[in-house]
């Protein structure tokens, strides 16, 4: 009986720790901290979880506070896309945020520099 207790509750956790996932940022590129030799012609990022477009966005602006994105963001699935002007040698600011299809929201910002 006692089996059946362990693995019932087991088969529970199983099922439910899926509505507590949140969309993490799981790769960038550009990355944070990244010094580039070149200008990148978009930024991508790919998070943990599928995300929700109409609620998810990015924005990456200059040391002056001037947006240097070139377009509307592409998010497909667990991925967004947000094609870039060309940059400048300097330092890049990016800051996102995301909500997952179970409503969670995550957000968060990092730098990254174009070399000359």
């Amino acid at each position: 009986m006692r089996y059946w207790t362990v693995a019932l509750a087991w088969a529970v956790v199983a099922v439910a720790l899926p509505a507590f996932a949140h969309a993490f940022l799981d790769h960038a590129f550009p990355g944070a901290g990244d010094r580039l030799h070149a200008s990148p012609a978009k930024l991508e990022l790919q998070f943990s979880e599928e995300i929700v477009a109409s609620f998810s966005a990015a924005r990456v602006i200059d040391r002056n506070d001037i947006s240097v994105v070139a377009g509307p963001a592409v998010i497909h699935g667990r991925e967004l896309a947000l094609p870039l002007k060309k940059l400048s040698p300097g330092r890049y600011y990016v800051s996102w945020h995301a909500v997952s299809v179970d409503t969670h929201r995550t957000e968060g910002k990092y730098d990254f520099t174009v070399m000359p």
